[in-house]
């Protein structure tokens, strides 16, 4: 009997692959952009109400849309740099603080260069712009923003690596779908199991797992049958 012939799959199409590319990069984008928006506007709203205690009007609006969308930018292109995987085995203090210190730095760095934009618009020469910044620029004005910069990356940067170590959309459902009892019950079982896994592979050699009805494979297949159970019995156990 002749085999059926089974056809190569086509090629998709380059518009296609351009618009998932490009639809990647805004699902990338978008939550560092909505977190910081939502982050400046806050600082300009309490910014706002101090001035306009003292009868100065404020606005800030546009200010905080296109800073978000700088800080966006910027975590866009930093996040491809292999540097960015420079404490990935490290204790989460340390890619925590490196990974906001390089967002930080990029953000510095847009930031100068838009500031030498603004400055060559209205006519500047670049040769004038050091004596620009040294005699005429708002260093307090940039460097408090540059401070909120840095408090709000370490509280992003914390929250991504936390969900990135629960795993993607982890922390959605314990913030905003699990039951709170329930959530307790059993995230605190799983990462008691997992820190139980985790011991129990740096102790001994990969090996030892083979080895049917020794104590190491036994303790191994109790913690992955304790994973595999529904949440609804893990808790009740727990």
């Amino acid at each position: 009997m002749r085999q059926p012939v089974i056809a190569a799959s086509a090629p998709m199409p380059f518009p296609r692959r351009a618009f998932d590319w490009c639809l990647a990069q805004v699902k990338h984008v978008l939550p560092p952009t909505i977190f910081f928006f939502i982050g400046f506007n806050l600082i300009l709203w309490t910014k706002r109400m101090i001035l306009e205690a003292h009868g100065i009007d404020y606005r800030g609006f546009f200010t905080a849309t296109v800073a978000a969308l700088l800080v966006g930018k910027a975590v866009l292109v930093t996040d491809h740099l292999p540097l960015m995987r420079r404490f990935d085995g490290a204790p989460m203090i340390w890619p925590i603080l490196f990974k906001s210190a390089i967002y930080w730095v990029c953000v510095l760095i847009v930031r100068l260069a838009e500031a030498l934009l603004r400055f060559l618009t209205a006519g500047g020469a670049i040769t004038d712009f050091p004596d620009f910044l040294v005699e005429r620029f708002s260093w307090s004005r940039f460097l408090s923003i540059q401070i909120w910069l840095m408090v709000l990356f370490l509280i992003y940067v914390t929250i991504h690596d936390l969900n990135m170590l629960f795993g993607d959309g982890e922390l959605y459902r314990l913030f905003f779908r699990w039951r709170s009892s329930e959530a307790k019950l059993t995230r605190r079982r799983r990462i008691r199991l997992l820190t139980r896994l985790n011991r129990l592979t740096e102790a001994n050699p990969i090996e030892a797992f083979s080895e049917r009805g020794s104590a190491v494979h036994g303790e191994l297949i109790v913690i992955l049958r304790e994973l595999a159970s529904p949440p609804a019995a893990s808790a009740a156990r727990a």
